[in-house]
């Protein structure tokens, strides 16, 4: 009876996991989209890392089985998806496209419209001095030492002007803002306005009557100069000054692992602000590394496989007691999880520090066999000498295995390409330098800008404010900065109006009297 009925059981499982693989064979080869053109949720992007394999070829090995040998190629696999390019990573790339052509004519655009006011402001006085001397030339007075002397002021000031404006400018753009720079704007706007309105002066008040005083003409000319170089002092105040006085406080968390840094700053537009969070996250932050996000997932699947419960017996019996029963060991099995995590962050420590021991070990004797060799070719004929990256090639397989095992235990091996290693490993030996500075690093993962700009995950990022991205800081404003793999959650806190109160001390209040009586030993 007993066998009958687990038969039974095992026929119902089976029936029901065959139906559960045909409905997720359906599921996969069904359209990402739904209906209405929007993108489904449940679509999933497989990106696989650019750098290449270090050493080997063995990528068919799991983790939990082969630890060494981990990550030859990075390989993600799904319930929804077993393509290497989805459809919504061909609409994204087409969007990009799209956004980047927009972009980059916005851009255009407004260098184009600056250029164009740039020149005519230049050309403005020099246009004021020269039209009356070509069109009535003979009816002017003539231009006394006075005059002269204010053609010397109108050349200096537009040399001034000229280099005032190219340091202030003329700089390559650091990023594509969503909105544009409204103090910019406004510049812009009060430099066309001033320009049109000395302009309409000058057509009614000197070009339709001909005014013969030429020396009044040159002295119009130089108070425009005048006035556009206050307005270079104003910009300067406006872009460069006003933003320096430190007034918030930003904390910027990643949100996959949770890494968070803390900057300081002034009057700001949140776009702006979202730039300059950007410009300190390639510097600050430690390069995001998904690699190390999968063991904590794969705990938790374990823990959920353990709470699975089947009734081998079929619904009509009495089996409460017994599922009871699994349900009350499986949760004893995750009330013991952090026994395990315990015990896996150990292991996992003490195979790190095994795989880093071998690695100092073995980059230490390959720079003393460098050391050697420089001994050697000491003696040898100028034209017999190892370049650098010949000796590099030379030493780098007595140190490879040891630098392979590292890089897979600390999930690194996707940054570090061979060549990369290499070289890195010629310049350490061009300059000199210690294993020490070698393995610096190999041994302490650094910030993104130190890998190569094709390692870098996050390249177009997108800003989500609910507030205007044009409207400045304020008192809890927050923010968030998107890229493909992950999220920078920005809060802001304005810093608090500090008040010092000074108390006076008295300089006697510190001098004291000591009475001796007799009776004492003193």
């Amino acid at each position: 009876m007993d066998t009958e009925s687990t038969y039974s059981g095992y026929s119902h499982y089976s029936g029901h996991s065959k139906k559960a693989h045909r409905q997720g064979s359906r599921d996969r080869h069904k359209s990402p989209r739904s209906k209405d053109g929007s993108r489904s949720e449940k679509s999933v992007t497989i990106q696989t890392p650019p750098a290449e394999p270090l050493l080997g070829n063995d990528a068919s090995r799991a983790e939990e089985g082969q630890d060494d040998n981990w990550g030859e190629t990075t390989t993600a696999i799904t319930g929804t998806s077993e393509h290497s390019i989805s459809q919504e990573d061909i609409a994204r790339i087409s969007k990009d496209l799209e956004d980047s052509v927009g972009l980059d004519c916005k851009r255009y655009l407004g260098l184009t419209v600056a250029a164009v006011l740039g020149l005519l402001v230049f050309l403005t006085p020099i246009a004021f001095i020269l039209l009356p001397q070509i069109l009535w030339r003979d009816d002017l007075e003539p231009c006394g030492t006075v005059c002269e002397g204010l053609f010397i002021s109108v050349a200096f000031k537009l040399l001034i002007l000229l280099i005032g404006t190219w340091a202030l400018f003329f700089r390559q753009p650091k990023a594509d803002l969503p909105r544009v720079f409204v103090f910019r704007a406004l510049l812009l706007v009060l430099i066309f306005l001033f320009v049109f309105s000395y302009w309409l002066f000058y057509g009614v008040r000197i070009l339709d009557s001909k005014d013969t005083n030429y020396q009044g003409i040159v002295q119009y000319a130089v108070s425009l100069v005048d006035a556009l170089l206050f307005i270079h002092y104003l910009a300067i105040v406006l872009l460069e000054l006003r933003q320096l006085q430190p007034m918030f406080t930003v904390k910027v968390v990643r949100s996959t692992d949770g890494e968070s840094r803390y900057y300081s700053l002034g009057h700001l537009s949140i776009q702006r602000a979202a730039l300059v969070v950007l410009e300190n996250y390639y510097r600050d932050f430690t390069v995001y590394n998904p690699a190390l996000l999968t063991a904590s997932k794969s705990r938790a699947a374990k823990h959920m496989a353990g709470l699975k419960v089947y009734n081998v017996d079929g619904p009509g019996n009495n089996a409460a007691g017994q599922s009871r029963a699994m349900i009350a060991a499986a949760a004893r099995r995750r009330d013991s999880s952090h026994n395990e995590l315990y015990y896996e962050e150990a292991d996992h420590e003490r195979r790190v520090k095994k795989r880093r021991a071998r690695l100092v070990v073995a980059v230490e004797e390959a720079f003393t066999h460098i050391k050697r060799l420089q001994a050697e070719e000491q003696q040898k004929a100028p034209g017999e000498m190892m370049d650098p990256r010949e000796a590099a090639q030379a030493i780098f397989p007595s140190m490879a295995r040891a630098l392979q095992k590292y890089l897979r235990t600390t999930r690194q091996q996707q940054y570090h390409s061979m060549e990369s290693i290499l070289q890195h490993l010629s310049f350490c030996i061009t300059n000199n330098m210690t294993p020490k500075a070698f393995l610096e690093r190999y041994l302490n993962p650094g910030p993104t800008l130190q890998y190569d700009r094709d390692r870098w995950f996050s390249k177009q990022w997108t800003l989500v404010s609910e507030e205007a991205v044009t409207s400045g800081l304020q008192d809890g404003v927050v923010f968030v900065l998107k890229c493909l793999d992950f999220s920078l959650v920005v809060n802001v806190k304005k810093i608090p109006f500090i008040k010092l109160s000074e108390e006076f001390i008295d300089p006697k209040s510190h001098k004291f009297v000591l009475r001796l009586q007799s009776e004492t030993s003193v």
